[in-house]
């Protein structure tokens, strides 16, 4: 009797053991969960004659990480830092951190620090390998006219209509902050700063854009971007109420043409900046004031063009790529960051592969203005970078 009870309490421990085994395998089925390490990097030598002055260094490089996280079909988080060698000590910064999350396959929302699709070269040309040249046009970058990121929300996506694909972008973040004469930097009075992690008044930013690629290749891409906030003064101050509207018109075509035996590659964007007008009231030395009285409309805007001949039957001449690229800034006349600049810049890439490519550019800057510069300006630079892409 007594080893009959034994058998029978064995067998239903094992039972128990045996459904607990189900239940874990029916509670953690096998997970959808991905993560994923992207981003680029970049090196370099630089010799840049400023009014006579000639300067020249190894770039000690750029190493920029991307993390995606996939957390289900539906449910995605991205982050970007940057860590950059500048003037021998290392500068970390914080790109975007956002958690994306698709309603339907026209709807994608995201919230936290992102990318603004203003235009497009922040948000989808500025990585040094897709760039094709190795610095940034006039007026476009961390310090331009136009807005990088932002935080705050966004409903994006893209449909088609007809033949051709649409898509969209809205969004809603933490407006623009608005540089002052008891700032840091008295001079910039007047400016724009786009990077607030929190918002300095009660004033949110609203802004979107829509691409148009008319054909059924999508080779070719309209958009029309806008960036509008009533407040960019600090809560209280004298500059509270002034308010900032932002345009930017965009295009791009890329496509492989077998009359030009290979693939050309124009990209093009405008960027408009208007914010309410005020009277500055600068100390240039203690006791003595100035008052800036000027029209707060800035511009930038460039056109590039690049030919690469994918389809030449050498292998070295395949992977070669010509580019040229014109930009300018103005920003206004009478005040303490005024200038008036145009680039032109020619260069020659070699591509090692998809994502790896080495440049050779040079540039020249001519124009009026800008910080710490009185009268002309005239800037011509030798560039030779490696970027690479991962």
């Amino acid at each position: 009797m007594i080893t009959k009870m034994k058998k029978l309490v064995l067998l239903g421990s094992l039972s128990l053991f045996v459904f607990g085994l189900n239940a874990q395998q029916n509670d953690f089925k096998s997970s959808k969960t991905q993560f994923m390490i992207r981003g680029y990097g970049h090196m370099g030598y630089e010799s840049i004659k400023t009014n006579g002055k000639t300067e020249s260094t190894f770039n000690g490089g750029t190493f920029a990480p991307i993390f995606l996280f996939k957390h289900s079909d539906r449910l995605m988080f991205e982050t970007e830092l940057e860590f950059t060698i500048n003037e021998g000590s290392l500068d970390i910064g914080f790109e975007y951190a956002d958690i994306m999350y698709v309603l339907n396959d026209y709807m994608t929302i995201r919230g936290g620090k992102f990318l603004l699709p203003f235009g497009t070269f922040m948000e989808r040309l500025h990585p040094s390998w897709v760039n094709r040249m190795p610095t940034k046009p006039l007026g476009f970058g961390h310090d331009g006219i136009a807005p990088g990121s932002g935080v705050g929300v966004e409903l994006r996506g893209a449909f088609r209509l007809g033949t051709s694909t649409v898509n969209y972008s809205v969004y809603n973040t933490n407006g623009p902050g608005l540089k002052t004469p008891d700032g840091i930097d008295p001079s910039e009075a007047g400016m724009l700063a786009f990077n607030n992690l929190r918002d300095n008044n009660n004033s949110r930013a609203f802004g979107g854009r829509i691409g148009i690629l008319p054909f059924s290749n999508n080779s070719t891409e309209f958009g029309l971007s806008f960036y509008s906030t009533d407040k960019v003064g600090n809560t209280d101050s004298a500059y509270e109420n002034l308010g900032a509207n932002l345009y930017a018109i965009d295009f791009s075509f890329v496509k492989q043409i077998p009359g030009l035996g290979g693939i050309v590659d124009i990209k093009s964007q405008y960027n408009k900046s208007k914010v309410d007008n005020m009277i500055y009231t600068i100390e240039e030395t203690p006791g003595v004031f100035e008052n800036l009285n000027f029209n707060n409309e800035s511009h930038s805007f460039y056109a590039q063009l690049s030919y690469r001949p994918t389809m030449s039957s050498n292998n070295f001449i395949s992977k070669l790529e010509l580019v040229n690229r014109y930009s300018e800034l103005k920003t206004p006349e009478g005040s303490g960051w005024g200038t008036n600049k145009k680039e032109y810049s020619v260069g020659l890439n070699y591509w090692i592969s998809w994502r790896s490519l080495i440049k050779l550019n040079y540039q020249n800057i001519t124009g009026k203005g800008g910080h710490d510069v009185i009268g002309d300006f005239n800037e011509s630079g030798v560039y030779l970078h490696w970027a690479i892409g991962f």
